[in-house]
């Protein structure tokens, strides 16, 4: 299958889940324990940079290195994805 088709499969199956806990079962299943606590690590350090939460405080909440918080916060920056789900995420709990 083109790479293409494997992301466009992969993001059918993710809009496809209706629940956390089909979430939770399908990341056991496609990611490591170790690959879901870094995705997990890097959403709370950019919901704290959305916040408005400073590097320093993110580094000492989170114990995060400035390196991986100077990443995240450039996509949160230049990227659509943490904003616009944070964003829905604020929206939800309204």
């Amino acid at each position: 299958m083109e790479e293409n088709m494997k992301r466009h499969a992969l993001a059918q199956a993710i809009l496809a889940l209706e629940t956390e806990e089909e979430c939770n079962l399908l990341l056991e299943d496609l990611c490591t324990i170790k690959e879901i606590e870094d995705m997990a690590h890097r959403f709370e350090i950019a919901y704290l940079l959305s916040q408005g939460k400073t590097f320093i405080d993110v580094e000492k909440s989170t114990g995060a290195s400035s390196a991986t918080i100077s990443r995240v916060n450039r996509c949160l920056k230049y990227g659509k994805g943490y904003r616009s789900v944070i964003e829905k995420m604020k929206n939800n709990q309204k």
